[in-house]
């Protein structure tokens, strides 16, 4: 009775309260006010609690109560379900319901855009605009409610998808009723993104200049916080949300160690809408702690028919198409807290059919069900109100048939307590062996055939069928002649209730009651399900040459080999080297391993007849970049660094590797006087890009002169960036490092202050382009510099020496050979090329004597790639020295090693074999400076990262992977939507590549 009593004070409370209206009424108010009742179903209230035969109640758009044995109000609309499933309706975090997609405005100017044109006190760059809120633009979108209704979502969060900083997010419910009572939260989440969108400034031009903006941005509105003399009314509005969940858009899983980064320095803790991708970095996407929202868009199978075109397909995305189903059980696996969304998926049909094969694949359904429901309510704080069926919860939940991740189809779904028809019901399979009762007698029954196409048999009337039709939960069946005419309720999948007449007339009660089923192909399910569950091995990276266990550091016994020691000791014969825990310990001949290993856990490489090497080093290099080497927008963009782009699956890592490279610093382009911050980065092929950098090594910065920067090579559409000319580039120079010269000053200024003055005076707005700009004045950061004629170079380094600095390299310096004695004088190095000349007209005095003309005036000078291809064969650009400038072998060896280690300030640790360096050493199958020597062996910090015979042995199993999946593929059942091979051009980037 108390129970009885606490649901009535309950929907009177929730009628009253919800009855409440702010608009004005037109017309007769509508009182009727229903409750619900759904019962004798399997109700699941949470993923974890699951109810047999259960009773949902629920009035005014809310959850009444959810249990067994409840006591239904008299009033009650009752719905009976026979055993059908209610689930919580789905929730979606990542959605652009009910927004008008984003269109670029058509501009009338035919030159670049660099200022905002957006009216009112903004941020001056377009694609920054956290002021920007989705609640101001939704509107009910039928078509797009309806396409998510069916697949069981009820609930969205939606936000317009453009620009970097996007704004706040509104999460909405998918009914039909006003946006009043749809809307939950107007402000439930901001967005980030690396992509600018429709905004046509040229600013950010690249992947590592939206992550610059991103950070000065964040800065900046710290800073304004504390100031009082200007109005901005996006960092008012950012500042505004920080609060509210912080939602970052990875475009590929790359991504999650950037915007960590990110997170890491400004304290924000993101949730991550990924790619479905996550399996492939596992343990990176896990060290970051994010939560995630993956799409289930899996890939589709291409067609393999054609052996030709099959070609053009890569390992990596045979292995794409395998794995990407398992990506949600990956993630359940290793505790990493995810959510599903339905906006990546092509066709929404296909979500259902891709979440159940996730689960065919291993992923629980209790995990499935939590992803759907009550994680992204969890993640917007809005569990008190949605995701479960729990009392007092808003009445959104969905009707099955069945089980819904298996065959179950969707009935009904119900948004804030108002009914949608998704699917009429249709009959389950009710074909079996009965027992036909009737009037005290019973005889046996046959039901055959499926859903609306059965007919029914019954012994003891006729051995025929009879003439059976079933429409929606009846059945009729019935003799030719009229003398037997029955019709039923099908009550559940194994019982019939009706009555029939005889040729009397008499009426008469029956039940039919399922025996058995005709096939029980349970054990058929489960013998597929578990082989299904054989998680295929991701490689590292996970394509061709991938490693399936990623080499470790070991101790190696190189014996009797030719030693190039790049030392005063020179070329040393028939000599022992010992490597351990990534260091040289020992060079000598006939060395005792015991001697400097504590044990006898050392492998013995017989060098006998073979060079040994340290490892080639290229001093300019544009590999393992992502999105962009060039943010080509202003004339100084210090702020923007490579290091925050590495690609370390860019395949000519191990192309590199297998020429002998072991490391190379990852330079900017040349479109700028003063370009980006370099990466200085060691090859390792399979590791995570922060694994790559060369730890506390210095930190470097691209300068550029001549054609690039002053753009005479761009175009006639870039016209208006200054500068113009190579006088104006001089000026640039002057201008950045008189404003870094006043920054400074600023801050030593600040910081001479008391802690008590400090507190009542705003700090200098931090800076990060001058920052950098001030650790080059400091001696903290050093410029490599992008050259080609004498004059711009002589500027340079004038400016250098009247700003109090020096430069560190001069790259390319293909005219270095008539200033060598400044240079001398200044103290720079040189990288240049080998012998190239006359692709440009600044090139046209380049000679090939110039790197011998260098090293024998002094100038530390190297020979560098500045191209994919070159740089897996810089050994054969060093020996140029030989032929045409008559260098020694060793110090054309030591243009590609020890010097490049100089330029770099790394030659205490790497660039010969000595003891105590870096054990970055390659063996060689002849004197590595001939067009016929190979490399056998490369280790990298005493990781073997490219073995000859390792490397046929990977080709073979590449190949036995490739045929593989193909013969999956082949045999995919969606033949009609299997994707088309188009050939794919691996994209290089150069110093002058734009884009």
């Amino acid at each position: 009775m108390k129970a009885k009593a606490l649901l009535i004070l309950m929907i009177f409370n929730i009628s009253t309260f919800f009855g409440q209206e702010t608009f004005p009424l037109n017309g007769v108010k509508d009182n009727f006010n229903p409750i619900y009742a759904f019962t004798n179903a399997h109700i699941f209230i949470t993923p974890e609690k699951k109810i047999k035969n259960g009773t949902l109640i629920v009035q005014d758009g809310k959850v009444i109560a959810a249990d067994t044995n409840l006591i239904i109000p008299k009033d009650a609309i009752i719905k009976n379900l026979n055993g059908e499933y209610i689930y919580p309706s789905f929730i979606d975090l990542y959605s652009d319901y009910g927004i008008k997609k984003p269109i670029k405005k058509e501009r009338k100017s035919r030159s670049p855009q660099y200022k905002s044109d957006k009216i009112g006190a903004y941020h001056w760059n377009q694609a920054i605009h956290p002021e920007t809120q989705a609640s101001h633009t939704f509107a009910y979108n039928k078509k797009k409610s309806e396409d998510l209704l069916h697949i069981g979502f009820g609930a969205v969060l939606t936000h317009i998808h453009d620009g970097i900083m996007r704004g706040t997010g509104t999460f909405v419910l998918l009914s039909d009723e006003s946006t009043h009572e749809n809307m939950i939260y107007e402000k439930a989440a901001s967005f980030y993104s690396f992509n600018k969108g429709t905004s046509q400034q040229r600013y950010p031009t690249s992947l590592m200049g939206s992550i610059a903006l991103i950070k000065q941005t964040l800065l900046d509105a710290e800073w304004y916080e504390k100031q009082t003399k200007q109005t901005n009314l996006s960092y008012i509005n950012y500042n505004l949300q920080k609060d509210l969940p912080q939602i970052f858009q990875a475009n590929n899983v790359l991504d999650y160690q950037r915007i960590y980064k990110i997170s890491d320095e400004f304290e924000i803790d993101f949730l991550i809408k990924g790619n479905g991708k996550e399996y492939s970095r596992i343990e990176e996407v896990k060290e970051t702690g994010f939560s995630v929202i993956i799409p289930i868009n899996f890939p589709k199978a291409y067609d393999v028919s054609n052996p030709e075109s099959t070609e053009w397909i890569t390992l990596n995305e045979l292995k794409e198409w395998e794995l990407s189903p398992y990506n949600p059980k990956i993630l359940s696996d290793n505790n990493i807290n995810f959510c599903i969304t339905s906006f990546d998926s092509e066709n929404k049909k296909d979500f259902l059919k891709n979440l159940r094969l996730s689960i065919k694949k291993g992923l629980k359904k209790s995990e499935a069900l939590a992803s759907l429901t009550t994680r992204p309510a969890s993640l917007l704080n809005a569990s008190d109100k949605i995701g479960t069926l729990e009392n007092g919860k808003i009445a959104n939940f969905i009707i099955s048939s069945d089980d819904i991740f298996e065959e179950g189809v969707i009935y009904e779904n119900w948004v804030n307590g108002v009914k949608h028809i998704i699917n009429k019901r249709k009959i389950k399979n009710i074909a079996g062996h009965y027992t036909f009762n009737s009037a005290g007698n019973s005889t046996s029954a046959v039901i055959k055939g499926n859903s609306d196409k059965v007919k029914v048999t019954i012994t003891s009337i006729d051995s025929l069928p009879l003439i059976t039709k079933i429409h929606d939960k009846k059945i009729n069946f019935s003799l030719a002649n009229g003398e037997f005419r029955a019709t039923g309720d099908i009550i559940n999948n194994d019982s019939i209730s009706g009555y029939y007449q005889n040729s009397k007339g008499e009426f008469f009660d029956f039940l039919l009651l399922k025996d058995s089923s005709f096939t029980n192909d349970l054990k058929k399910e489960t013998v597929v399900s578990k082989a299904q569950n054989n998680i295929p091995s991701v490689w590292f990276p996970n394509k061709a040459h991938g490693f399936k266990r990623l080499p470790v550091q070991k101790s190696i016994v190189f014996k009797n080999a030719t030693v190039w020691t790049n030392e005063k000791d020179g070329i040393l014969i028939n000599t022992d080297v010992i490597i351990h825990q990534g260091k040289i310990i020992a060079i000598g001949t006939l060395l005792n391993p015991l001697e400097y290993l504590e044990n006898d856990d050392y492998q013995v490489v017989n060098a006998s007849n073979l060079h040994l090497t340290s490892g080639i080093i290229d001093e300019h290099s544009h590999i393992a970049i992502s999105r962009g080497v060039n943010e080509s927008s202003q004339a100084v963009t210090a702020e923007v660094s490579i290091a925050d782009v590495i690609n370390p699956e860019d395949h000519n890592i191990y192309r590199q590797l297998a020429g002998g490279t072991v490391a190379a610093q990852l330079l900017h382009g040349s479109a700028n006087p003063i370009g980006g911050r370099s990466a200085i980065v060691k090859l390792n092929w399979g590791y995570s890009a922060e694994e790559m950098k060369i730890k506390n090594s210095k930190g470097f910065i691209k300068f550029a002169l001549g054609e690039n920067v002053k753009q005479s090579n761009w175009g006639a559409f870039e016209t208006i960036r200054f500068p113009q000319s190579r006088m104006g580039v001089e000026q640039v120079f002057y201008d950045a490092f008189y404003r870094a010269k006043e920054y400074q000053k600023n801050w030593n200024n600040y910081n001479k202050l008391s802690l008590r003055e400090r507190r009542n005076t705003l700090a200098p707005r931090e800076d990060i382009e001058l920052n950098v700009l001030v650790e080059i004045l400091q001696s903290e950061r050093f410029i490599t510099c992008h050259s080609y004629v004498q004059s711009e170079i002589n500027m340079l380094m004038h400016v250098a020496d009247s700003m109090g600095f020096k430069i560190n390299t001069f790259t390319h310096i293909l005219e270095g050979y008539k200033i060598a004695d400044k240079m001398k004088e200044h103290g720079v190095g040189g990288s240049t090329f080998s012998d190239w000349w006359a692709y440009k007209f600044e090139v046209n005095d380049a000679i090939p004597y110039n790197a011998s003309l260098l090293n024998d005036a002094g100038i530390v000078t190297a020979i560098n790639s500045d191209d994919a291809e070159m740089g897996r064969r810089l050994n054969q650009e060093a020996a140029k020295a030989v032929k045409y400038g008559g260098s020694s072998e060793e110090d054309a060896w030591k243009m590609i090693t020890l010097n490049p280690a100089k330029l770099l300030h790394l030659d205490d640790r790497m660039g010969s074999i000595a003891v105590g360096k870096d054990a970055d050493v390659v063996l060689w199958t002849k004197n590595p400076l001939s067009v016929y020597a190979k490399v056998v062996q490369t280790y990298v910090d005493g990781k073997l990262m490219y073995d000859t015979k390792k490397d046929e042995e990977m080709r073979r199993r590449d190949l036995k992977e490739r045929m593989r999946i193909i013969k999956l593929m082949s045999i995919d059942k969606n033949q009609d939507k299997k994707k088309p091979m188009v050939p794919k051009k691996e994209k290089l980037y150069h110093c002058c590549k734009i884009k």
